[in-house]
């Protein structure tokens, strides 16, 4: 039997002792905690999810069991902070909206869910002078104030009072454009101190998002001597409630 050279059989132990080596790095799984100079792409219905040891997401995006794609920021115990979308929050169809959340799970700031392009929270008051006096028959400005709509809605509270024997009137007015024009319905007392509230989508008040406009409480005396008083209780601009309210 020929002899077989010493380096030879060197040679096919090391070629061995590399097979076994790459065999076992084929097997094993690299670390994933690092990615440099690329993009990772989550596509097709899934999530990326980052939990807290107790379980709760804390960060999340992708697209989210009822369809929609969406973004969220948690604390650790769970509970929404910010928000884009659904993600198993508020009902069937929160139409991509952006929410911020208290930690008591009150929503602070979010977009309007039906009225496009407006603010739906925070509610914003809108700054009016204080009462006056009704003497006069003639329709008399008690209250202005000016504002730029942030909100779809406007919800409007004032009241008049006139004394025993005589009869007083008070109605909301909007200034858009240099042009006077009512605001939902007049109110009228006699003897009694009345009250209203009234909501005001883009129907009636015609402004769009951020547009100018000023508010003005009008009174008159319609019947009687008397002395009569107006009020405006607060007016404030708020989200629908309703799609009808955002036309």
């Amino acid at each position: 039997m020929a002899a077989i050279p010493l380096d030879l059989l060197d040679r096919i132990r090391n070629l061995e002792r590399q097979v076994r080596e790459l065999s076992g790095r084929a097997q094993t799984r690299p670390a994933l905690n690092t990615i440099n100079h690329g993009t990772v792409t989550i596509g097709e219905g899934g999530q990326l999810r980052v939990k807290a040891p107790s379980g709760h997401t804390t960060f999340g995006t992708g697209q989210g069991p009822r369809g929609d794609w969406y973004v969220l920021l948690a604390r650790e115990d769970g509970t929404p902070a910010v928000q884009v979308g659904n993600n198993n929050f508020d009902g069937d169809d929160i139409r991509q909206m952006i929410r911020l959340w208290s930690r008591g799970g009150d929503v602070l700031v979010m977009d309007d869910y039906y009225a496009d392009g407006y603010l739906g929270r925070p509610w914003v008051p809108i700054p009016m002078s204080p009462a006056a006096l009704v003497t006069g028959s003639e329709w008399r400005t008690t209250h202005a104030g000016r504002f730029q709509a942030q909100h779809a809605v406007l919800t409007a509270s004032w009241s008049v009072y006139a004394p025993s024997g005589t009869t007083a009137e008070a109605r909301l007015m909007i200034n858009h454009g240099g042009e006077l024009s009512q605001l939902g319905e007049a109110i009228t007392s006699s003897g009694k101190e009345v009250f209203t509230t009234q909501r005001f989508t883009p129907s009636d008040h015609r402004l769009k998002h951020t547009e100018a406009a000023g508010l003005v409480l009008q009174a008159r005396r319609a019947s009687g001597t008397g002395t009569g008083e107006a009020w405006c209780q607060g007016i404030w601009g708020v989200n629908t409630t309703t799609a009808n309210e955002a036309n």
